[in-house]
């Protein structure tokens, strides 16, 4: 079914009680953050920007890393919140059908709407923090930028002198096992997977639906544009996320 949010919702959707959730980029542009792929996607209006976020450019070229800061910069300038699609998960904790909330976005702001940190996978990482590619000193982004706007362009680690990076997962970059075990998990120990805002075109985090569907869940894919795992759904939502989701999670 690909649509409108169904009115009533499936009973298999109201009476799921282990709902695992994987958000994309889609669920923050209505707080004033740029998708990627999209059709005014940051990469789409401006393929060269990717390779800021691409590791190998990122530790080569001390042009590309001053350019990262400055983003970074100038988007911790605005004053982001989370909006409505975040505020419906909470709602679906609290209803105690939340079993996990995996995240490909690495804003935080499912923990600024006031998701329990514990349910939260972030498996591209977070922004909040910079992370040291030599000793793994991590220590947090405001900081980081401070040194920026004090005259540094490029900070480097205070501990050992190494290249500073913000502690999200660049292209190029191994994932932590041990949040890809987790979020593995997840997929696999639910009755419902809730793909929200994802493109479904990067892995691991896409590969979720398969494990989920083999496992016998059923798959609600709420997405803008059409992704490769809309056949495999049972339900499709073309809907605005911040209208569709708290209508599709709200009767519990």
């Amino acid at each position: 079914m690909t649509g409108a949010v169904p009115d009533p919702l499936p009973e298999w959707l109201t009476a799921a009680s282990r709902i695992t959730v994987l958000t994309g980029a889609g669920i923050s542009t209505d707080s004033g953050i740029p998708d990627y792929r999209g059709p005014n996607g940051v990469w789409t209006r401006d393929p060269d920007a990717e390779k800021l976020v691409t590791l190998s450019y990122y530790v080569r070229d001390p042009d590309i890393r001053r350019r990262a800061w400055l983003m970074r910069r100038d988007m911790g300038a605005h004053d982001v919140r989370p909006n409505p699609g975040h505020a419906a998960l909470v709602d679906l904790e609290q209803q105690g059908r939340l079993r996990a909330l995996v995240t490909q976005n690495v804003d935080g702001l499912h923990q600024a709407a006031g998701s329990s940190p514990g349910l939260v996978i972030e498996v591209h990482g977070t922004v909040h923090e910079v992370e040291c590619l030599s000793c793994r000193d991590r220590t947090s982004m405001a900081d980081a930028l401070a040194r920026v706007d004090a005259g540094e362009p490029d900070p480097a680690c205070s501990v050992c002198g190494g290249i500073l990076k913000s502690a999200t997962i660049s292209f190029g970059q191994m994932l932590d096992p041990d949040v890809i075990d987790a979020a593995a998990a997840a997929a696999r120990d639910c009755d419902v997977l809730l793909a929200v805002g994802t493109s479904l075109q990067v892995h691991p985090a896409a590969g979720l639906v398969d494990l989920a569907a083999a496992s016998g869940a059923r798959v609600v894919v709420v997405n803008a544009e059409p992704t490769p795992y809309d056949d495999v759904a049972d339900l499709v939502v073309r809907e605005p996320i911040g209208t569709a989701l708290p209508r599709l999670v709200g009767a519990g």
